[in-house]
């Protein structure tokens, strides 16, 4: 089999884009982010990482988690890091997961590269200079020490960079700042000036991950939808991606109409690659996945997990002692299912 026949992809079929599989199926991507077993090894809970799995990752991995996101209708590892702390000096994500622990979950799965720390939310390093030689030597790291790996596997469908990168926003507590001057947005100089960054960035990032795997999707930054999005920035990134993605925290109604507006600009599929269930509830999360998997152009929901609740996150599918939350669970797997059958029966036309 040709290598690019062995990924996955994106086309437009009845009427609408999808992924595509390596085995030429329509894939609707429903995704679980935030996937961490640390909770399990405070004094309370280190009972049953130790008597349970044995103090193995690759047990919790086989035996917990992928039963449980297979059960519960979930068909894609998203973006698996978790946050691990929030202060205004220091947060923190856990690491991602490793080309061993995506083999030992077997399932289709994203992953992100560690590109440019320009994440709204991180405070501690330097925004990089991407016409720099120092950057372009970075990336083609990055690349090698992990697209290398995994260029030849079937299960990922694709690369994310920054999460929520801070081109012209910033929280205001994070004294890092924006990446580029809000200001370059009122005059056409200053656009020009921003849209020539951003074609710089996304060529030597893009042009990293070909030089070591010229075949998988490319997913790109995951924006900030409720941060200022200058267009100049997401057609810049079209050029040299194959699906733009979006954090979305807002109801479906809002959402919508958005990411079509960005898909039309763009002439790319849209995937919203983190966001919670409105309230965080089970009616929430089935409004959400409907309303989604009617756009055209929307190729996946990534939930705002987490699968553990942690001590910063306090939020998850389970509690930190692995007891199940029963009602968001069910109203999940219910909505999931159906979404499933729903992606089979529009695939068909």
């Amino acid at each position: 089999m040709n290598p690019s026949e062995a990924c996955f992809t994106v086309a437009r079929r009845s009427g609408r884009w999808w992924l595509i599989t390596p085995d030429d199926e329509a894939f609707w991507s429903i995704g679980m982010n935030h996937i961490d077993s640390a909770a399990l090894r405070h004094e309370e809970t280190a009972h049953i990482w130790r008597e349970k799995y044995a103090n193995s990752e690759k047990r919790w991995i086989r035996e917990a988690v992928v039963p449980d996101l297979k059960r519960w209708g979930f068909n894609t590892i998203g973006w698996t890091q978790e946050v691990v702390t929030r202060g205004h000096t220091m947060h923190r994500h856990s690491r991602s997961f490793t080309y061993e622990e995506y083999q030992w979950a077997s399932m289709p799965y994203c992953h992100l590269l560690p590109f440019a720390e320009v994440h709204q939310w991180e405070a501690e390093t330097k925004h990089p200079d991407v016409f720099s030689r120092d950057f372009e030597q970075w990336c083609e790291y990055v690349a090698r020490k992990e697209c290398a790996r995994m260029a030849d596997d079937p299960k990922l469908i694709g690369y994310f960079y920054v999460d929520c990168p801070s081109w012209v926003h910033c929280p205001k507590w994070n004294p890092k700042g924006p990446w580029l001057d809000p200001k370059l947005l009122e005059t056409d100089a200053g656009r020009r000036k921003l849209a020539e960054t951003a074609r710089r960035y996304y060529r030597v990032t893009h042009d990293a991950i070909r030089r070591y795997d010229p075949n998988h999707l490319i997913l790109g930054d995951r924006y900030e939808a409720k941060a200022p999005l200058p267009d100049e920035i997401l057609l810049a990134a079209a050029d040299y991606v194959d699906v733009m993605s979006f954090q979305y925290f807002a109801r479906p109604e809002r959402i919508g109409p958005d990411l079509a507006r960005w898909s039309k600009l763009t002439g790319k599929p849209v995937l919203l690659a983190d966001a919670a269930a409105l309230g965080r509830s089970a009616d929430g999360y089935r409004r959400m996945i409907r309303s989604l998997r009617e756009l055209d152009c929307c190729v996946g929901w990534h939930v705002c997990g987490a699968y553990l609740t942690n001590r910063c996150r306090k939020y998850g599918f389970r509690e930190e002692d692995e007891t199940p939350r029963e009602r968001l669970i069910e109203a999940a797997t219910e909505a999931n299912r159906e979404t499933a059958e729903y992606v089979r029966a529009a695939a068909r036309g």
